[in-house]
C-alpha cells in the first residue's frame, strides 16, 4: 500500500492518495477542486486514480470529486448515504460509478479494503473510512481517514450547520450526535493511525494541532475534547464543544450547497489574462489587492479594492467573506509568480469569474493607486477621543468576551458583510483586532462599501474594560 498526504496550507486541508502498488489503482480521499495536481502526484508514483471518496459534504472548499466524475464516467465515487434526504450528494446521482455507502459497508481498491463507519456530529452524513492493507497480509485496519470527525488535538465542530449554513436549532442535537459518535473510539486498536481532513489554521475546529497525523491511543490520552467525551458526561461535552468556536467565513454556506447539489464543471483552473491600464481605469467590478504589506496597501490602492494579502491564510478568508459568487474580479499582484496561487485559492472556494490581473508596480507607475485608507497605530490611538466615532472590534466573539474596549461594537471580520446593517453609516469607524491584520481586511471592505473606516493597526494593548 502507498499513502500520500497532500496539504493545502491556505485552507489547512489534507487530501489523501491511497494506492495499491500491485494493481496500480489508487483512490483519493477528500480532494479539492483543482484536480490536475493530484493527477500529477499519482503519475509520479505510477498509479492511476480509479476512485474518489468523500468523508462528508464539505463547508470550506469545493470538492474535487465533481471534476473527477465529469472527466471520467468510469470512475468510482464513494459518498455517504447516511444522514437523511437533506444530506445526500445530489450532484453524484446518475453517475455510473456511484456507490452511496452506509455504516459497515466495505469496498476495495486493488488489495486495500475500506470500511465505512458512520460518525455524525460535525455533519449528519459524516463517514470515517477504516483502511486495511490486505495485500500486505493485514486483517485489521491500520489507518482511519477521519475527515472532520476527529482531528489531531481536537474534534470536529458541531455548530457549522447552524452558524454557517443557517439551519436553526441544529447545533445542540449535532453536539449530542458527536458525543455518541466519539464513543466508538473506545476501540482497542491504539495503534490506529488518525489521518484527518484538516490541521491547525482551519475554521473547522477551535484547537486543531499542527502535527499532520496521530494515533488513536495518543489522542485518547491527550486530545482534551475526546477525553471529555470518553469520560462520559454528555452535558459537559456539549457545553464545552459549543463554546468558543470561531465565526466561520460567509462562503461556508455556499460550499455546503454546491457540494451537495453541484457546481459548474470547468474542466480546469481558470486562466485570466493581464488587463491593460485603460481597462483598469474603466474597471467597475471587484478588486482583490494581494499585496502582503497592509501599510503599503493603505498608502495607495485602486478604488473599492479589498485587501486580500498573499501569501498566508487571509487571502481565501477575505475573498470568501467579502465577495459574491457573481462578482467579476480583478487581481492586483506584486509579481506574476503569485498569479497561479491566487487563482487556485479562489477556484477552490468556488470563485471562477476572474476577469484579469494587473501588477501593482505598473499601476503605481501609471498613477492609478490613488485611494487611501486612514491608518493609525494602536499605541498612539486614544479610543476615547473623536466625538461621534465608534470602535468596531472585528475579533471573534470569544476574544471580545475575554476583554474589550468600553463601548465597542463586536462583529467578527468574517461575518461583517452579513451584519453590515448593524454598522452605522454616519459615524467614523475605528476598526481594530488583536494585531491589525484582520482589521486591515475589514476596514478595506467597509471603505469599499462607502463607510468612513479608520484602520487601527498594531497589537491590542489597551486596558480590558467593559467585560
Amino acid at each position: 500500500m502507498l499513502l500520500r498526504q497532500i496539504f493545502d496550507p491556505h485552507l489547512a486541508q489534507y487530501a489523501y492518495l491511497v494506492g495499491c502498488q500491485k494493481t496500480g489503482e489508487a483512490i483519493l480521499i477528500d480532494p479539492e477542486r483543482d484536480i490536475d495536481r493530484y493527477r500529477a502526484i499519482a503519475a509520479d508514483v505510477e498509479l492511476r486514480i480509479t476512485a474518489v471518496a468523500e468523508t462528508h459534504i464539505h463547508a470550506d472548499f469545493v470538492s474535487g470529486a465533481q471534476e473527477f466524475a465529469a472527466a471520467d464516467p468510469t470512475l468510482q465515487i464513494y459518498v455517504s448515504s447516511e444522514g437523511g434526504p437533506q444530506w445526500q450528494s445530489e450532484w453524484a446521482k446518475g453517475h455510473a460509478g456511484l456507490t452511496a455507502v452506509r455504516d459497515g459497508d466495505k469496498f476495495r481498491v486493488g488489495n486495500i479494503e475500506f470500511t465505512a463507519v458512520h460518525t455524525p456530529g460535525h455533519t449528519p452524513e459524516h463517514i470515517t473510512y477504516l483502511v486495511t492493507d490486505l495485500g500486505g497480509g493485514a486483517d485489521e485496519p491500520m489507518v482511519a481517514f477521519t475527515g472532520d470527525f476527529l482531528f489531531v488535538g481536537d474534534v470536529g465542530r458541531p455548530d457549522l450547520l447552524e452558524q454557517a449554513a443557517g439551519v436553526a436549532g441544529a447545533q445542540d442535537p449535532a453536539a449530542r450526535q458527536l458525543f455518541a459518535s466519539l464513543q466508538k473510539l473506545s476501540m482497542d486498536e491504539e495503534w490506529l493511525q488518525i489521518l484527518p481532513a484538516h490541521g491547525a489554521g482551519s475554521a473547522c475546529g477551535k484547537a486543531l494541532g499542527a502535527v499532520p497525523s496521530s494515533t488513536l491511543g495518543y489522542e485518547r490520552k491527550f486530545n482534551g475534547s475526546l477525553r471529555l467525551a470518553l469520560a462520559g458526561s454528555e452535558e459537559a461535552f456539549v457545553k464545552f464543544i459549543l463554546s468558543g468556536q470561531p465565526e466561520p467565513p460567509l462562503y461556508f454556506a455556499r460550499m455546503k450547497q454546491v457540494n451537495r447539489d453541484g457546481i459548474t464543471i470547468t474542466g480546469g483552473v481558470p486562466q485570466p489574462h493581464k488587463v491593460s491600464l485603460a481597462d483598469v481605469k474603466a474597471w467597475t467590478g471587484r478588486v482583490l489587492d494581494t499585496r502582503n504589506d497592509r501599510a503599503v496597501f493603505a498608502a495607495g490602492h485602486l478604488r473599492k479594492a479589498l485587501h486580500a494579502p498573499l501569501p498566508g491564510p487571509f487571502f481565501s478568508t477575505a475573498a470568501g467573506s467579502y465577495l459574491a459568487p457573481e462578482d467579476e474580479v480583478l487581481l492586483v499582484l506584486e509579481t506574476e509568480t503569485s498569479l497561479d496561487d491566487a487563482v487556485r485559492q479562489l477556484y477552490r472556494i468556488g470563485f471562477d469569474r476572474l476577469s484579469g490581473w494587473a501588477l501593482a508596480g505598473e499601476l503605481a507607475a501609471a498613477g492609478l493607486l490613488t485611494e487611501r485608507t486612514e491608518r493609525i497605530e494602536f499605541d498612539a490611538w486614544d479610543p476615547r477621543a473623536g466625538s461621534g466615532g465608534l470602535v468596531l472590534d472585528v475579533r471573534n466573539a470569544s476574544e471580545f468576551a475575554a476583554g474589550h474596549l468600553e463601548g465597542a461594537l463586536n462583529i467578527a471580520y468574517t461575518r461583517l458583510k452579513a451584519r453590515l446593517g448593524e454598522v452605522p453609516r454616519r459615524r467614523r469607524l475605528y476598526v481594530h483586532c488583536a494585531s491589525g491584520k484582520r482589521a486591515a481586511l475589514a476596514s478595506s471592505f467597509l471603505a469599499a462599501e462607502g463607510f468612513e473606516a479608520v484602520h487601527v493597526d498594531g497589537t491590542y494593548s489597551q486596558p480590558r474594560t467593559g467585560c
